[in-house]
């Protein structure tokens, strides 16, 4: 090979390709953009078509140089940044700062740095494909003119620092809807009965099953009106059944299929990653970028690419990659485990994504077990995505699933007829589960809502039984439980918002906003991220919008395609974005009026002088009073239900400096505590949950928050003590262990419960 150049993002994929490539190639890395929209100027022109101008990144002329240095030296220039859209629009600035010097540019896409996969895309270059930097164009310019106008007009109405986004912002509306679907919850009472059953004779197994109907009227939960609504219909039931027989009328025996799961897309993978492992999206990603790039499996011998490439809207993988895993399956499982060859291979293409691979290992022979020594987060990510494409690839799991139908056999006279049904399940074949199991179960496609029974073999019909006990249970229909960021990105994906790069993003932004909070892992909209989003939606009806966002990713997707034009798709955000920000900002006045709340406190200041009230105003840390005369008066408090509470927090605590009393203050991480002499005095306590160290004994446990903004809960006495709980302690003794505390957390359904952390006792 003639002496070549080619250009990647990464530094540590840089040192990957060099090593595959060998002597000749000079291998050099921009360690990302090195172009983009200026930050202190909006950089489109709306009248000329939507023209941006990039400007060169800060830090990056000394790359660029370098760049340039090197491709008048070859013959050959080959540009390999990710194959995405973003990778393309990167390409197509190289091609901008180096084609005067040297013109013989390649594009190359490396699905895998793998040898085989570097080899095979240096064998296939292609020209840079101005259609996809054109949609990655369109994209940034619709987020710029979006962000560069709305959030101004945001600070202007609350202060400076917020932003908005055009799937940011529908993200958080999505989060502020199910705060209100939660806040106009009205829970419905319902009752279930389960009775325990066995033969009336022989030493037949005890099993459970649960009445589902009435005569012919099947029961209904869970949001519908229940046939049992109340206590007293439950102890009718029960006093009914007292004196009644019980025989097996019928019994259904059918073989259910398990389908084996489809291999990860970027998103299905941040949901389970972050479901399995606990891990964030933007942890999932970061990891998944270095399973891309190449880790270093034994020293000395240079990184290897462990997956392809991570961001993806498909399922597909190559016939090669089938063929491996087939090879794997046969070698280690036996043909019985191979899937079955008429499985379709994924799903349909419909985005331009899917041009990609899904997310999977690049030599499947590479097991999680032989690579144990890489770091742990590392290898637990790739555990998942190797199991899971082996799964893909494994015949379906075999269930033997049997009904079991008893009816209540009562005294002559009574009319009515109660069923009961108990539901058996046994594995026939363990298929794909052999290796894989996933948290949610499905069968024939469905979500399993059955209770499973253990039936006994010897039931028949005709079957005559006794029943040892009914109980009744009462129940609650419960609120849709709030949004986690792993259900947050899959209601996303299913909507058709967002694509994968910026999943991981969304979900931090609005944290860092301060719009919504981080509690128990579920994500909760602050009073801030309700009100923006209910002046968004109403201002900003035509973009602030579901079906428009979606549409938007759509109408991206035909200038990738070529079916539409930058200035088209442009055209269809901007007119009815435009009409809604020119509304908005003739009649800002009386937004902003719509937000002041007057209050009937006098201004501690000026008001035995001038009568002035206090106003609820918005700033950084929330609403508070100040004087309506601002900024003639600059007078301001917390409000009063805020001040009592840290009134409470504060009581009877001093100052270590000077003595004086302590008061809550709020700061860029939370409340603390400070001396009421600031700013003579500079004392600060950390406030506590009055919890005592379990791991030190000497210090008390405190909320703290992490770079990434989420809350943990540590030790005062850090970093001399490096005690860290995720969930927040609760001063409470368990009573099975003796622990000194309980962790406070949430069921699905957002019911709370205290857990031991020792030894896991639970308490409702």
């Amino acid at each position: 090979m003639n002496k070549s150049l080619v250009i990647v993002e990464s530094p540590s994929k840089a040192k990957t390709i060099n090593k595959y490539l060998g002597k000749g190639v000079n291998v050099k890395a921009t360690i990302g953009h090195i172009k983009d929209l200026p930050k202190n100027k909006f950089a489109v022109e709306i009248e000329n078509n939507y023209k941006p101008t990039f400007t060169t990144l800060s830090g990056k002329k000394k790359v660029i140089d370098e760049l340039r240095k090197y491709a008048k030296d070859v013959e050959k220039i080959y540009i390999a940044t990710d194959p995405d859209r973003e990778g393309e629009a990167i390409a197509s600035d190289i091609a901008d700062v180096i084609s005067d010097v040297n013109n013989n540019i390649h594009r190359v896409l490396f699905y895998e740095i793998t040898k085989s996969g570097i080899v095979n895309a240096m064998n296939n270059p292609r020209k840079v494909d101005n259609n996809l930097v054109n949609a990655q164009i369109a994209r940034r310019v619709m987020d710029r003119i979006l962000g560069y106008k709305v959030s101004p007009f945001l600070w202007k109405l609350f202060y400076y620092g917020l932003s908005a986004g055009r799937v940011q912002s529908v993200a958080l509306k999505l989060i502020c809807e199910r705060e209100e679907e939660i806040m106009k919850f009205v829970p419905v009472e319902y009752w279930s009965i389960e009775g325990l059953f066995a033969k009336l004779s022989g030493t037949s197994k005890q099993f459970s099953a649960k009445l589902y109907k009435i005569n012919e009227e099947t029961l209904k939960f869970n949001g519908e009106k229940p046939c049992i609504e109340n206590i007293s219909q439950a102890h009718k039931i029960i006093e009914d059944l007292k004196n009644s027989k019980f025989k097996v009328t019928d019994i259904q025996t059918k073989e259910t299929k398990r389908n084996s799961p489809l291999p990860f897309t970027t998103s299905m993978l941040q949901q389970t990653a972050s479901v399995q492992l606990g891990f964030s999206p933007k942890k999932t990603m970061l990891l998944a970028q270095k399973l891309y790039e190449g880790v270093e499996i034994t020293k000395g011998e240079g990184n290897i690419g462990l997956i392809t490439y991570m961001r993806t809207d498909s399922t597909r993988i190559s016939n090669e990659a089938r063929e491996m895993a087939n090879e794997y399956i046969l070698n280690n499982f036996g043909e019985m485990y191979l899937g079955s060859k008429k499985t379709a291979p994924g799903k349909k293409l419909t985005k331009i994504q899917d041009a990609h691979e899904a997310v999977r290992p690049t030599d499947v022979f590479i097991t999680p077990e032989k690579i144990k020594k890489i770091d742990k987060d590392l290898l637990s990510l790739y555990r998942l995505i190797w199991k899971r494409f082996v799964a893909s690839q494994m015949s379906a799991a075999v269930y033997n699933l049997k009904t079991v139908i008893i009816k209540s056999v009562s005294p002559k006279g009574t009319q009515i007829e109660y069923f009961f049904k108990a539901v058996g399940r046994t594995i026939k074949f363990d298929g794909f589960l052999r290796i894989y199991e996933d948290l949610k179960y499905t069968v024939n496609g469905n979500e399993e809502e059955e209770d499973i029974s253990v039936i006994p073999d010897d039931i028949e019909i005709d079957t005559l039984l006794n029943a040892l006990n009914i109980r009744k249970e009462q129940h609650f229909t419960k609120p849709p439980p709030r949004y986690s960021e792993s259900s947050l990105i899959k209601q996303l994906d299913s909507l058709g918002i967002g694509r994968p790069s910026t999943f991981a993003t969304i979900v931090s932004t609005v944290i860092d906003r301060k719009y919504i909070e981080v509690l128990e892992k579920r994500l909760k909209a602050t009073e801030l991220g309700m009100t923006v989003n209910k002046i968004l939606s109403k201002h900003f009806p035509d973009i602030i919008n579901i079906e428009f966002t979606a549409n938007m990713e759509n109408e991206l997707d035909t200038i990738a395609s070529g079916k539409s034009t930058y200035k088209n798709v442009l055209d269809d955000f901007y007119m009815p974005f435009n009409k809604d920000f020119v509304k908005a900002e003739d009649n800002i006045k009386n937004i902003k009026n719509e937000l002041v709340e007057m209050t009937d406190i006098v201004c501690p200041e000026c008001g035995e002088t001038t009568n002035a009230k206090m106003i609820k105003k918005w700033g950084r840390n929330g609403q508070f009073l100040a004087c309506e005369r601002y900024p003639k008066c600059k007078s301001s408090m917390p409000l009063p239900e805020e001040k009592l509470q840290m009134q409470e927090i504060a009581r009877n605590i001093k100052c270590d400096l000077c003595g004086s009393d302590m008061i809550v203050r709020k700061g860029r991480y939370g409340d603390f505590l400070g001396c009421s002499n600031y700013p003579k005095c500079k004392g600060v306590k950390p406030i506590t949950l009055g919890i005592v160290c379990p791991k030190c004994n000497e210090g008390e446990i405190i909320k703290r928050v992490s770079k990434g903004k989420k809350s943990f809960y540590g030790c005062s006495k850090y970093p001399s003590c490096d005690f860290i709980e995720n969930y927040r302690p609760v001063l409470e003794n368990c009573k099975s262990c003796g622990n000194k505390y309980l962790l406070k957390k949430y069921s699905k359904n957002q019911e709370e419960y205290h857990e031991c952390p020792l030894c896991k006792t639970v308490v409702k």
